[in-house]
């Protein structure tokens, strides 16, 4: 999940455990994104990116609200509110993924990723039959699109990244976001609207399958088989693609190749 996030995050934590913590009056006067206030604070931020790294997904709640707890002006409540949703979001559990995704949009309202995905976990949990299902997709809708707007006029969150890691880091964002876009409208069986936001994750995130997955999927449900098929053959002739992918290509390919023989 999020490996760009990931690793971004974790170079915070390699640049941490490289040089002790500088109190503000200490501070270059070069802006170098946020840093621990004290050694304490430093720490509880190493144990978060520790258990990150492990993938250690209750270690991570617990590091989150220890580092939250203990450090009230945190400069990092948002990156630990994130984190600590996203470990919620692996333990299957998205209503607690939801509540905390909201708890760093409050600390910090332009967080990129906190808007994104709580979109994305909306969306997902989106039922059929739910009773609150347009509400809930226009909230998806909107959180996603915030996330865009914020992505926009967003620094580096980490110095040590070069231009080239940060363009990576927000082309997968974008892709992510207009993905999930391309699903809330999927949803609504807005089968034109989902197509051209899965051509613009795709267009964002060349690199990321999953994108021409779901763009095949809804040119597929649009009856726009042959185009469904050159999308699953690309897919399909990517050495690298993972055979989830491939095997979801397959089957979409099989639906559209049967959908133009009637």
């Amino acid at each position: 999940m999020k490996k760009l996030m990931l690793t971004g995050l974790l170079a915070v934590a390699a640049a941490f455990a490289q040089a002790p913590a500088q109190a503000p009056a200490q501070a270059p006067a070069a802006k170098k994104g946020p840093a621990p206030k004290s050694q304490a604070e430093l720490q509880a931020l190493q144990a978060l990116f520790t258990a990150q790294n492990q993938q250690n997904w209750d270690g991570v709640i617990a590091a989150a609200d220890d580092l939250i707890s203990k450090f009230a002006d945190t400069d990092f409540k948002s990156i630990a509110f994130v984190m600590e949703g996203d470990a919620y979001n692996r333990k299957k559990d998205p209503i607690k993924a939801q509540v905390y995704y909201e708890q760093a949009i409050a600390a910090d309202p332009k967080d990129y990723r906190a808007h994104i995905d709580l979109g994305e976990v909306i969306v997902q949990h989106v039922g059929a039959n739910d009773l609150d299902r347009e509400e809930k997709l226009s909230k998806a809708d909107k959180e996603l699109n915030a996330g865009l707007d914020a992505l926009k006029t967003a620094e580096k969150p980490n110095p040590q990244l070069t231009d080239e890691q940060w363009n990576d880091a927000k082309k997968m964002f974008s892709g992510q976001a207009q993905d999930d876009l391309g699903l809330v409208a999927l949803q609504r069986k807005k089968y034109d609207v989902a197509i051209a936001d899965f051509r613009e994750a795709v267009a964002s995130d060349p690199q990321e399958p999953a994108h021409q997955v779901r763009l095949a999927s809804a040119l597929q449900q649009s009856g726009k088989n042959d185009e469904a098929i050159t999308v699953c053959d690309k897919v399909l002739a990517d050495a690298t693609a993972l055979p989830a992918i491939k095997q979801a290509c397959t089957g979409i390919k099989t639906q559209a190749t049967a959908a133009k023989g009637k």
